[in-house]
């Protein structure tokens, strides 16, 4: 599978004028996004450069929730699959009852 990417130029005026930095209109699209449900968690904190765990704690501090389902969790798992230069490979397993 072939990744493609496309480049968005925004002037630095513009970002002056908004009064925001790169990262932080990278983190805002990456939010609205997610909540928009357009994008996993993975990707959306993939998208703004930050663990996933940082990324729960923003949306946390704005009272955003997380919504994280089986389908979400399937494309994380591609996604990592996608991006890993390790292979890493998810095996399904039952969980086991110790009595």
């Amino acid at each position: 599978m072939e990744i493609s990417s496309m480049s968005l130029v925004i002037p630095d005026e513009f970002l002056q004028n908004a009064n925001i930095s790169e990262a932080d209109l990278k983190l805002e699209i990456a939010i609205i996004l997610f909540q928009q449900s357009k994008i996993t968690l993975g990707t959306a904190s993939q998208f703004a450069n930050m663990n996933q765990l940082e990324f729960q704690r923003i949306l946390g501090s704005r009272q955003i929730p997380i919504h994280y389902g089986v389908e979400e969790f399937r494309q994380d798992l591609r996604t990592l699959e996608t991006n890993s230069n390790v292979g890493f490979r998810y095996r399904s397993t039952q969980p086991t009852i110790i009595q």
